[in-house]
Parts: C-alpha cells; sequence; structure tokens
C-alpha cells in the first residue's frame, strides 16, 4: 500500500524539487553579483532548507544528532559515509555556520541548476576521479583555500554512495592530503543512517516515510595523530554507528 501512494507522491515531490533547483539558480546568480560570497552562501543554505521541505512532502524527517561544541572558528573537516544525495542538504544547512565545502565529482559541475552553480562558485572543488595526479594537486589548492578562509571540508571517502546502506571502502588519499595542509583543523566523523532507503526502489519511487538520520561523532584535532592512523580512525569511528 505504501509503494503505491508513494507513486503520486513522488511526481509531486519532483516537481516541486525542479522548481526549486529553477529558482535558486538565478538567486544564486543575483546573490553572488551582488552581495558576493557571504549573500552566495545565504542564498545556498536556504536552496538547501527547502530540499529538504520538498522531502517532507514524502514524509521524510531528518535528525542531527550531535553533543559536542563543534568550533567556528577554524577549518573542521567534516567525514562522512554517503548513502545519497540526500544527504547534502541537510549537511549544508545543520551545519552552515561552519562554511562547509564539498569535494565532489567533476560532472556534477555542470549541467543541474542550483547545484553545479554552487559546486562551481561556492568554494567546492571538482576532481577527476580517474586523474590521481590532478585531483591531489586540487586537493592541495582546496587545503589551501580552507587554512586561509577557515571555512570546512566535507568528504565522502567511500568514493561513490552506497544503494544498501552497507559502507565501501575508504579511499583516504584526499583525506589524508587534508591532514597534512590542515594540522591546526578537527576531524568531525558523521555517521548518515537510512539515507538509502529512499532509493530502494530506484529514481522511482521514492519511498515514503523515511527518518534519515545523522550522527556527529567527538571531534578529533589533525595533529592528534599521524595522518594515516587519524584516517584509520576516523573510518572505525563512522562505521560503527550505521545500522
Amino acid at each position: 500500500m505504501k509503494k503505491i501512494f508513494s507513486y503520486p507522491l513522488s511526481v509531486i515531490f519532483y516537481i516541486f524539487f525542479f522548481i526549486t533547483l529553477l529558482i535558486f539558480h538565478p538567486i544564486q546568480w543575483l546573490s553572488l553579483k551582488l552581495g558576493g560570497y557571504e549573500a552566495h552562501k545565504k542564498s545556498v543554505d536556504i536552496f538547501n532548507f527547502f530540499l529538504m521541505r520538498c522531502l517532507n512532502i514524502l514524509g521524510t524527517t531528518f535528525t542531527i544528532e550531535n553533543e559536542y561544541d563543534i568550533p567556528i572558528d577554524k577549518t573542521c573537516i567534516f567525514v562522512a559515509n554517503h548513502q545519497g544525495m540526500y544527504d547534502i542538504p541537510p549537511i549544508i544547512w545543520y551545519f552552515r555556520k561552519h562554511h562547509p565545502k564539498f569535494v565532489s565529482k567533476k560532472e556534477l559541475g555542470k549541467g543541474i541548476p542550483s547545484i553545479s552553480f554552487n559546486l562551481r562558485h561556492g568554494g567546492s572543488v571538482l576532481i577527476d576521479r580517474k586523474n590521481r595526479r590532478e585531483s591531489l594537486l586540487k586537493m592541495s589548492e582546496f587545503g589551501d583555500y580552507l587554512g586561509k578562509t577557515k571555512r570546512s571540508a566535507v568528504i565522502f571517502p567511500e568514493g561513490t554512495r552506497s544503494r544498501t546502506g552497507k559502507p565501501k571502502e575508504f579511499r583516504t588519499n584526499g583525506m589524508m592530503m587534508l591532514f597534512k595542509k590542515l594540522p591546526e583543523a578537527v576531524v568531525v566523523p558523521i555517521t548518515i543512517n537510512n539515507s538509502w532507503k529512499l532509493f530502494k526502489h530506484g529514481n522511482f519511487p521514492i519511498d515514503l516515510g523515511v527518518h534519515v538520520h545523522l550522527k556527529t561523532h567527538k571531534p578529533v584535532p589533525v595533529n592528534s595523530n599521524d595522518a594515516a592512523g587519524l584516517a584509520a580512525q576516523v573510518e572505525r569511528t563512522i562505521i560503527a554507528d550505521i545500522r
């Protein structure tokens, strides 16, 4: 019965989702041209808030579990498992004080209204996963940018989203590059649960009543451990809470 209702509600969701993408593309452009970075960032925050409201049409709810005082005066490196594209709006919205910037594949930098514009102009880095040398160079430049601006990074080290919730092996080279470039930063592991269930029938219909849960773990200073040891610790912490 639930799947039957998911068809019309998914149609309604996609209509509102694409309208939101189309509306916020020129809003982002105007915000950046007229108000610079700060105005553009606020438009992106509000854009992602409305993407979450679109998901509410499907009965999707979000819980962010965070009992830690995450610093806003220094760079944070948020590291999370990746279960779907809708992992991103709650991270941008709930951690907006930290100015999160994403490590994304270059293909997302074009063709998607609002999202591609933000990735190209909002401070995120677009990498070619087939070109390891170029990717590491861009990660190094990204680290310099974050260190200069005190903004934060979001990394999904699995490299691609899990279709079943089961974590994939972490690729740690990019993460360790940021650790080396940003010794004064703190790492914030995040475990994401249930986001994959939205797509258990594929992209259509989207499942109803999914409770997406994000749990932040204790922030760890980058300079508290060697890069490889810290990467392994972060991976263990995230995976231990995947249900």
